[in-house]
């Protein structure tokens, strides 16, 4: 169910908990896709991320209920959560706040081979990372001083140069001018601090209304 931060309405009714009062949660990361960890939660858990919108779960080891990011800041933002058909697993996608792994790795899973969506995230993560970077050592940086004005201009070349491949019926460069351009929306996008999962969320309205 889709609710906002904080909102008691967030999780789903009629939870099937096993014999301890536990149901397992699979974390999604919304931008991504991405399957990022797997825990447990009871009742008091659930309360407590639909109270904050901030995912809690409940520590078999530990008998302790406990906030993802208490220590590591490194949190994770709730966006929805659903239920499964047979009500007794959550699926809880959310916005992260850094690292879901305590190894510091992005996933507890490792590094699996990304989703398209997953590989639009992580370019706009390097675009993020390189707009900070002096322009003299970033071609990002670089443009991205230029204001929003130069960094449209380049968005109309990359197009062009789109539909010239295009009309070339050249595969390879058709694919190979698709990526420039998909580089430098993103580029634009960081130019006005909107986010990538904003551009994904529309893609799913769209999707819905058929």
């Amino acid at each position: 169910m889709t609710a906002g931060a904080g909102d008691a309405r967030m999780m789903p009714d009629g939870l099937a908990f096993d014999d301890a009062g536990l149901l397992p949660v699979v974390v999604q990361d919304r931008a991504s896709g991405d399957v990022l960890m797997v825990a447990w939660a009871n009742a008091e858990a659930l309360a407590r991320t639909a109270e904050t919108g901030l995912a809690h779960f409940w520590s078999r080891r530990r008998k302790a209920l406990w906030r993802k990011g208490e220590t590591s800041g490194n949190g994770l933002r709730v966006v929805e959560a659903r239920a499964d058909c047979d009500r007794d697993t959550l699926l809880l996608v959310v916005d992260p706040e850094g690292p879901a792994c305590h190894t510091g790795a992005r996933t507890c899973f490792g590094e699996t081979s990304p989703t398209a969506a997953g590989m639009l995230e992580e370019l706009a993560r390097v675009v993020a990372a390189r707009a900070g970077a002096p322009p003299e050592e970033s071609y990002t940086a670089r443009l991205l001083s230029k204001g929003p004005d130069q960094v449209l201009k380049k968005i109309g070349e990359e197009a062009t140069e789109v539909v010239l491949a295009g009309r070339a019926q050249s595969d390879e460069r058709l694919a190979e001018e698709t990526a420039d351009l998909l580089y430098h929306l993103l580029v634009a996008l960081r130019q006005r601090e909107l986010p990538l999962v904003r551009v994904m969320d529309e893609l799913r309205r769209r999707r819905g209304g058929g």
